[in-house]
């Protein structure tokens, strides 16, 4: 594989990568919500709010660790 077919189908997999992440951004508040999950952290004391994304951070984790790990077995040859 020559330098420019590898760029061309890095080029490839970052725009599917770019349009999964932009779908997400407009699309996913209203499939999953407010993007609260039951394991995050909210603390509401008068005006002041603090918001810790625990379960959201560890499900997003699993599943790009899941997508890394498929695109690397998919990719080998």
């Amino acid at each position: 594989m020559d330098q420019f077919e590898f760029l061309g189908k890095s080029l490839i997999w970052l725009g599917v990568v770019v349009v999964l992440i932009g779908l997400a951004i407009t699309y996913g508040p209203r499939l999953i919500g407010s993007w609260r999950l039951p394991g995050d952290i909210v603390i509401k004391k008068g005006n002041f709010t603090f918001f810790f994304p625990l379960a959201t951070s560890l499900l997003l984790s699993l599943v790009l660790t899941l997508g890394f790990f498929l695109l690397n077995l998919l990719s080998r040859k």
